[in-house]
């Protein structure tokens, strides 16, 4: 055992997560130490409930009521933020603590996607140390992969399937061929998604991640303003299983690319093929795939939530600083990221997936194929499906390889057309 000074550390938030940042360190004190090269201890403490239950023993540390004042405590060394939220006491939190010369880490990805840019020059001009390992994909070191591993390479793109809960829904749905709202009960039985789960089915969760991958992987400012997002919420049993019969799988993938147009970044349902890594994510994993120009292809797949990968990853953050082993928050100095604008997509150019739901008449097909034609998409495949309980038929259409604004123009055309019930669904399909 080092006989060094030891890190210490005040911790805001006991939920899940922060309970078992306690568990990690009290069940492997020794090793943490020895690879630290100093012990780390928890000095202080502060949630909302002094006297609930939370299986770790929380009587030996100091008890703080107000998390702000984690902040200003002379026997800290680092401030450990699991609050959770964009503003609120957690930005606060973390203000104070940078701005007292405190190093702080935190797993908060809606605080840095909102605000990651100033807590990166507040750090900078402090000095000090901001780690947020466990803000992206849980326990899968992909952070420290883009901002360390891949530091001498021109990543090309990076990508991923980045909510759990979104691919624990997908998963259930293709394996049993039940639809969505029944999935996302089960989903909310088991604990995978929260009572109102829409920042998850609506993207936004894998939103905030993505742009926090996207500003280490581009050198960008961080810009979760400019990310597309599209959920899950209107993916039905059948979609499921038309991809699976042309040799997909439905996957949420958040991707994000930088070039001479600028930054693109979107969260989307894809169709993945079968042949690619992210189509044997199953249930509630996350995987990253980065692209570098030198190291080619890298693939990050692993538990992106939960109590033991987040905390692992939040005492992985505390390690690093143990070790004195910290650069700037976004692997180059945050003077050096890049204001990038949003990158214009009419001009991307992909394979898509497009799904109607249609009332059961002579003409409906010419109609969808009159406006394909118009608007200069060529189809490589159409689907009809025979009328379902409501009467309606379903419509899948594969295009070939074309520009974005053509289908985009396509079903503008058909907006408010008679035959169409509810709005067509646009995926787009992965390239392998």
């Amino acid at each position: 055992m080092t006989s060094a000074s030891p890190l210490r550390v005040a911790l805001a938030g006991l939920g899940t997560v922060g309970a078992g940042v306690i568990r990690v360190i009290d069940t492997n004190r020794e090793l943490i130490a020895r690879r630290a090269g100093r012990p780390i201890e928890i000095v202080a403490v502060s949630a909302r409930d002094r006297a609930k239950d939370r299986g770790v023993d929380i009587s030996r540390f100091d008890w703080i009521d107000d998390p702000a004042e984690l902040a200003a405590l002379d026997g800290a060394d680092v401030v450990v933020e699991l609050i959770g939220g964009s503003d609120g006491p957690a930005l606060a939190l973390a203000r104070r603590s940078l701005g007292a010369g405190k190093g702080l880490v935190t797993a908060n990805k809606a605080m840095m996607a909102h605000h990651g840019l100033e807590l990166a020059q507040a750090a900078e001009t402090a000095g000090v140390a901001l780690k947020f390992e466990a803000a992206v994909a849980g326990g899968i070191p992909v952070i420290k992969g883009l901002r360390e591993g891949a530091a001498a390479n021109v990543i090309g793109r990076v990508y991923g399937i980045l909510n759990g809960t979104c691919n624990f829904i997908l998963s259930k749905m293709e394996s049993e061929g039940r639809g969505f709202a029944e999935v996302l009960e089960e989903a909310q039985r088991l604990g995978y998604a929260e009572a109102d789960p829409s920042f998850d089915i609506d993207g936004v969760d894998a939103a905030h991640k993505l742009s926090i991958l996207a500003s280490i992987a581009f050198g960008a400012q961080p810009a979760f303003g400019d990310v597309a997002i599209t959920g899950i919420r209107n993916v039905i049993a059948a979609d499921i299983a038309e991809a699976a019969a042309l040799g997909y799988r439905v996957r949420l993938v958040g991707m994000a690319e930088s070039g001479s147009g600028g930054l693109f970044q979107r969260v989307h349902p894809h169709l993945v093929p079968l042949a690619h890594p992210l189509a044997h994510v199953l249930g509630s994993l996350n995987a990253v795939v980065a692209e570098g120009n030198f190291v080619g292809r890298l693939f990050f797949q692993g538990a992106g939530a939960g109590d033991g990968p987040t905390a692992s990853a939040v005492v992985a953050d505390l390690i690093d600083i143990a070790r004195g082993e910290y650069g700037p928050p976004y692997a180059m100095p945050a003077a050096s990221l890049a204001a990038e604008p949003p990158a214009a997509t009419g001009d991307r150019r992909g394979r898509a997936y497009l799904r109607f739901t249609v009332a059961d008449k002579v003409g409906v097909l010419a109609e969808i194929a009159a406006a394909m034609r118009d608007a200069g998409v060529s189809i490589e495949s159409l689907m009809q499906r025979g009328a379902m309980a409501d009467g309606t038929v379903l419509v899948a259409i594969v295009t070939h390889e074309g520009p974005e604004r053509a289908i985009a123009q396509a079903l503008e055309k058909l907006r408010g057309s008679q035959s169409l019930n509810g709005e067509p669904m646009w995926m787009h399909i992965l390239d392998s």
